[in-house]
Formats: C-alpha cells, structure tokens, sequence
C-alpha cells in the first residue's frame, strides 16, 4: 500500500469514527508500526490530525489559537472573480435542486453565492454563515434568512464560531449546500481548522450534502478533510472537469452533475 493510499484510508476512518486507536489502524492497513507511525507524524505536521494517547483524532477548531480575526485561505473578494462563469453555472444548477418551501443550508462561498438570484421564487428557509449570502437574499421578500452566533471574520465575510453551540441546533434542512478550497480522493478539504469544524456542524443539520466547486478545485487538494467523497449526495461542478476525477468522483458520491456555461 502507497504512502498516499495509507493517509486515504487514515483519514477516511477519522472521518467515519473521530478517534481511531493504533491496534485498528495496525490491523486495517497493510504497512510496519513504524510506518503508520511516520504516516500519522505526517499528518499531524499538516494540522489535519492530532495523535493522542493509544491512537489520533482529527483535527479541532480547539487545537489552534482562537479568535485571531483571520482565516487561512484566499479572501473572498479575490475568490469572487476567479472562475466567475463556471461558479455561475454551478450556482445556477444547484438551485434547480431546491424545491419551494424548503429549509436549506447555504455554506458561505463564492460559487454558493451564485445560486441567490435564482431562488426568490420558491420561498425557502435558508440558514448562511456567509454575510455576502444573507445580504443577497434580503430584497427576496418569500425568503427567511437564519444566521448563526459567532465572530466575523471580515476578509471572508463569514461567521463562525469554535463552540458547540452556536445557535443552530434545532434547525433541520432538506440540503446543504457546500464550497470547499480543494476535492481529492482524501474527501472535501479546507484550509482553516475552524472552518472545517464549524461546516461539520451544519453537515449534521441536512438530510443531503451537496458540494459546489469548479474543476479547478481538483488539481491540487490540500488542506483539512470537512469529510469523506462517500458522505456526499451531489457534486456539481463545471465541463472543464477531466474525464480522470469524473470517473473517479463518479465511483465515491452520489451523482456528479456537471453544468456548461
């Protein structure tokens, strides 16, 4: 088994369980002590695991200095233009998957952005972490808008909080609508431990996770696994997509749905 095989099936046990303990991983994949030992350092030195006593969880929002104002990660207004008809078709087809009076869930993005102005006939309840997704969706009179308790972090205009409670527990939703910084066969990744773990919050509010990113997220996946290919329903992305990470998305999520200009 691969080096990049063994961190694939680490991470993905992580994302299923949360802890896995040393005999599991030693049991599961085919490699010596030693090397799932330097596996696991690996990964820890790239802030997507923590190695604890008898075995290693994922990454917290807890694990890193809280509350510095920043994210890591591109700003959104440097995000907004790149790739902008691609994120519009994106936007456009993840719409047509919400159904009047539904209560969704609307990660803050610049590609979830770009399905706000096709959604103001279908009077739907719409929770956002994203002030830019809120701010889109005031002038739709039908549409009730939820936010959730946190800090604002200006450059990406996004509210999140470190704590288990941020105000959102009681809401249910048909769907969640979700960006990521990069998609691999490790899963949905992000750059900001907070951010991950606040998007993993509001995963546990939806009945279906649906992934918006254009193709140019799949070139070079780095960053925090958000969670695994297989806990996806959709993912909707843009024809620039290759045939290679077609099939391969094919092969782990629900349905691929790819929207042209």
């Amino acid at each position: 088994m691969h080096a990049a095989q063994r961190e694939q099936l680490i991470i993905e046990m992580l994302v299923e369980r949360g802890f896995v303990s040393f005999p599991e991983l030693d049991k599961r994949i085919d490699a010596s002590p030693a090397t799932i030992r330097r596996d696991l350092e690996k990964l820890e030195n790239s802030g997507r695991i923590i190695r604890v006593r008898g075995g290693a969880r994922l990454a917290r929002a807890e694990d890193v200095e809280p509350d510095t104002g920043h994210l890591r990660g591109v700003p959104f207004h440097e995000n907004l233009s790149r790739n902008r008809p691609a994120k519009e078709a994106i936007g456009r087809a993840a719409a047509q998957l919400c159904r009047s009076g539904d209560s969704i869930i609307i990660d803050g993005g610049s590609t979830t952005l770009q399905m706000c102005p096709y959604l103001a006939p279908l009077s739907l309840h719409v929770l956002t972490n994203s002030l830019h997704i809120a701010s889109a969706l005031l002038p739709q009179q039908n549409t009730s808008i939820s936010v959730p308790a946190g800090t604002v972090f200006r450059e990406q205009n996004i509210i999140l909080s470190p704590y288990e409670s941020d105000g959102t527990e009681g809401y249910r939703a048909s769907r969640m609508f979700m960006g990521a910084s990069s998609v691999g066969s490790h899963g949905v990744m992000q750059t900001d431990v907070i951010l991950v773990q606040a998007e993993r919050r509001l995963i546990g509010l939806a009945d279906e996770l649906v992934i918006l990113v254009d193709s140019s997220k799949f070139e070079a996946p780095t960053g925090h696994a958000v969670c695994s290919l297989a806990d996806i329903a959709v993912l909707i992305t843009d024809d620039r997509i290759t045939d290679a990470t077609a099939q391969m998305v094919e092969r782990k999520v629900g349905k691929l749905i790819v929207a042209s200009n």
